[in-house]
C-alpha cells in the first residue's frame, strides 16, 4: 500500500500509463514501451500498480488526466507572472483571491484541523490542499499540512510543504517549527537547529520554550554526531605495541598474580623478576606469540592448570620451577 504523497503521484502515473493504453490515447504498438515504462516507475517509488485497491486510494474519483486538468484551468484563471517554484512569488503575482473563496479555505481548514484532532491525517492532507486550491501560497495552511505529513510520517512532504511556508512568511513561526521537526525525522540536525533558530529569531523575546526545546534537542544531536566522527577518526592501537585490545607485558605479569609488586622482585606471593622468566627461551616464545595473537591470550587465560597456579601465586605458594612448568604439555602447546 502507497504510504506517502509521492507513492501515490507514482501509482496515479503509473495508472495514466496504463489507461493510455485502452482509451485510444496510444497504439498498440507502444504497449511494450509503455510496459517497461510502468515497470520502471513501480519499481523506483516501491509501489504496486496491479492492487487496484492502492490505486484507488491514490487516484480516487479522477484521474491523474482530469487532475491536471483542473490545474490548468486553475492557472489561466490566475494567470501567475513568476515561476511556480516560488511560492511567495507565486502567491503574490497571482490573481486576487475573492472573499469567499478565502471563506470556503478556511472553512476547509478548519475541518482539516478537526481530521487532525481525530489522527484522521489522511482526511487533513486532503481539507488543507483543498484550502490551498482556493487560497494557494497560504502560510497557514502550507504549515498545518506538514504538520499532517509529519504526524503521517511522511517528513519529506512535510519539509517541503514547511520550506514553502517559510518562503511565503517568514514571520510565521509555526512554519520553522514544523520544518525544524521534519529535518530532524529525516536526520539532518544541523539543518533542524538552523530552522528552530530562525523560529526563535522570529518570535523574539528568545523564543519560546517549545521552540528552544526544539533547538535543544537538535544541538545535542548534532553535538553526538560530531563526537561520534571524533571517535571514529581516532588511531585503534594501544600501546605496548599490540593491536587494539591486545596483551602487553603487565598482563602476561599479571596472569602470574604480579611481577615486581609491592617488595619488589620476589615479594607478595614468591614471584620472580619478570627479567628472570623471560630468560627462559621457550616462555620467551609463547609470550611473544601471545604479544602477536591475542586470541592466544584468551585461550591461555582460560587454561585451568594455569589458573590453578596463578591462585597459588597470588595466595603465597610460591613459583614452581619453570623448566617444571614449560614440560606441562598444555603450557609447552601454546
Amino acid at each position: 500500500m502507497a504510504t506517502t504523497s509521492k507513492q501515490r503521484l507514482a501509482l496515479a502515473i503509473c495508472d495514466f500509463l496504463s489507461t493510455s493504453l485502452t482509451d485510444g490515447t496510444l497504439q498498440a504498438d507502444d504497449k511494450d514501451s509503455i510496459d517497461v515504462a510502468v515497470n520502471c516507475v513501480a519499481e523506483a517509488f516501491g509501489v504496486d500498480p496491479t492492487d487496484k485497491a492502492a490505486v484507488n486510494e491514490a487516484v480516487g474519483t479522477q484521474n491523474l488526466l482530469q487532475i491536471y486538468s483542473v490545474y490548468e484551468k486553475l492557472k489561466k484563471a490566475t494567470k501567475p507572472a513568476a515561476a511556480a517554484s516560488s511560492a511567495g512569488a507565486a502567491s503574490s503575482s497571482s490573481g486576487p483571491v475573492s472573499e469567499e473563496q478565502k471563506k470556503q479555505a478556511e472553512a476547509l481548514k478548519s475541518k482539516g484541523n478537526a481530521a487532525m484532532a481525530q489522527k484522521d491525517y489522511p482526511t487533513a492532507i486532503d481539507l488543507y490542499t483543498q484550502a490551498l486550491a482556493l487560497h494557494p501560497g497560504n502560510a497557514v495552511f502550507l504549515s498545518n499540512r506538514a504538520a499532517a505529513h509529519s504526524a503521517a510520517r511522511d517528513h519529506e512532504s512535510a519539509r517541503a510543504d514547511a520550506e514553502a511556508a517559510v518562503a511565503v512568511d517568514p514571520r510565521y513561526t509555526k512554519a520553522w517549527s514544523r520544518l525544524g521537526l521534519a529535518r530532524f525525522a529525516l536526520g539532518d540536525a544541523k539543518g533542524s537547529m538552523q530552522a528552530y533558530q530562525k523560529g526563535i529569531e522570529h518570535e523574539g523575546n528568545g523564543g519560546s520554550d517549545a521552540m528552544k526545546k526544539g533547538y535543544e534537542t537538535a544541538r545535542r544531536r548534532v553535538e553526538e554526531i560530531e563526537a561520534e566522527e571524533r571517535e571514529a577518526a581516532e588511531p585503534a592501537t594501544r600501546d605496548g605495541g599490540a593491536g587494539a585490545g591486545g596483551p602487553s607485558l603487565s598482563d602476561l605479569a599479571g596472569m602470574f598474580g604480579g611481577g615486581g609488586g609491592p617488595g619488589g622482585p620476589g615479594g607478595g606471593g614468591g614471584m620472580p623478576d619478570l627479567s628472570s622468566i623471560m630468560s627462559n627461551p621457550m616462555f620467551a616464545s609463547m609470550a611473544q606469540n601471545l604479544m602477536s595473537n591475542p586470541d592466544l591470550m584468551s585461550n591461555l587465560m582460560g587454561n585451568p592448570r594455569l589458573r590453578e597456579m596463578a591462585n597459588q601465586f597470588g595466595s603465597g605458594g610460591g613459583m614452581p620451577d619453570i623448566s617444571a612448568l614449560m614440560s606441562d604439555p598444555n603450557i609447552s602447546e601454546m
